[in-house]
């Protein structure tokens, strides 16, 4: 009988779960292991690959002898002007590579960094529910109490900044956002962005835009930091994850004004020692693709969400057409209790992997989401098998 640890780990993990898809992916290595031929389209995950000139840049630069040293915390200069070149292209923002811009390994670190140098008990934080679920399990660790707000579709999935005014907002220090957003996909809205720089400056709140998704079906471009004022209240955390195909490199960036992510900067130095050369020259040539580039990702991703739509329509789920990014998000019929319901059937009866909404939050409970990162071919099965089964509607 195997006896319980001798050491335990620390308070702050109590309510801290292991995150949802790492426990899922294990179950699904294990339905593979016997024999099940399991299909995922649950987690977003590009599965393309990078540019061919992304890979021999980092090929080239990587052959050097001399860059195999650690690199400055602040990223390479060329690096963070060519993170300032982009965003004054897409977004018109002005951004000063030297002051900024902070590079990160992977704009999930940022969420991490930015939580520990600005939460601590007694500060609350307002999280998006359905939301991103990281952005809750931080708070958790930096000991803040989390106040969950809510996000519906009969308001475009955005908060009801009147009703947030209504309660004591004393103690929040710092409110999550995500736009585009995942998981709903509601896109960015300009005039939203604007009410809700004027909501945190009356609020004394400091916003945070987690901005991966801009460049996935999504004709219109925004950023929270266009907002005249913004620089005042608010950070952009963006990454090259998604709209480059570099989720494995970690490849990300955050943005705000100097003050800020100098604070930032000296809990990061403490955690890592830069990002490897090879890497950030590659990023650099990422930053520089051609609007060809993202057409061409984002046909493939067209064609993919029109099967994805069969999916859902066959399944009997109501959905946005409006959505942006790369996931396809849909409220369940009625005939099942919840999402996970529905999840777990097509998992065991049909052998595919789709993602409850219930995991982004209770808001998320009557709701699926499909990834896009899988072959119109996986769809194609996905929508035979659930026609075979006593799953469609």
């Amino acid at each position: 009988m195997k006896s319980e640890p001798i050491i335990l780990p620390a308070s702050r993990m109590g309510q801290v779960e292991e995150y949802y898809f790492s426990r899922k992916l294990k179950e699904i290595a294990s339905l593979r292991a016997e024999g099940k031929k399991v299909i995922n389209l649950g987690i977003g995950s590009p599965d393309q690959a990078p540019d061919e000139e992304v890979i021999q840049t980092l090929i080239r630069e990587s052959s050097k002898k001399e860059v195999h040293g650690y690199q400055s915390y602040l990223g390479l200069p060329e690096l963070r002007q060519a993170f300032s070149m982009w965003y004054k292209k897409y977004f018109k923002v002005d951004l000063n590579p030297n002051t900024e811009i902070l590079p990160l390994i992977g704009s999930k670190e940022g969420i991490m960094h930015i939580s520990m140098t600005y939460l601590e008990p007694g500060d609350e934080v307002l999280v998006p529910n359905p939301g991103y679920p990281a952005y809750s399990a931080v708070a958790q660790l930096t000991g803040a109490t989390l106040r969950y707000y809510a996000l519906e579709e009969s308001k475009n999935w955005q908060a009801d900044l009147d009703l947030l005014a209504k309660t004591d907002l004393s103690k929040v220090k710092l409110m999550w956002l995500n736009y585009p957003n995942m998981p709903t996909g509601a896109p960015a809205d300009k005039d939203y962005f604007t009410a809700l720089i004027q909501f945190a400056k009356q609020y004394h709140i400091l916003l945070v835009n987690d901005n991966p998704y801009t460049f996935v079906l999504n004709p219109e471009k925004h950023s929270l930091l266009s907002v005249p004022g913004a620089m005042d209240v608010a950070l952009e955390l963006n990454s090259l994850s998604k709209a480059h195909n570099l989720a494995g490199w970690r490849i990300g960036m955050l943005a705000g004004r100097a003050d800020y992510l100098a604070e930032i900067l000296r809990f990061k130095s403490n955690m890592d020692s830069g990002m490897f050369y090879g890497v950030q020259k590659a990023a650099i040539t990422a930053l520089e693709l051609t609007d060809a580039w993202y057409e061409n990702l984002n046909k493939v991703y067209l064609e993919r969400r029109k099967v994805a739509e069969k999916v859902m329509d066959l399944l009997g789920c109501k959905y946005a057409n409006n959505q942006v990014g790369m996931f396809l998000w849909a409220k369940i019929p009625d005939v099942f209790e919840n999402a996970y319901q529905l999840a777990d059937r097509l998992l065991y009866e049909t052998n595919l992997f789709i993602t409850p909404g219930g995991i982004f939050g209770s808001g998320g409970d009557q709701y699926l989401r499909i990834s896009l990162c899988s072959p119109v071919t996986d769809f194609e099965e996905a929508l035979e098998r659930i026609h075979l089964s006593e799953l469609k509607v």
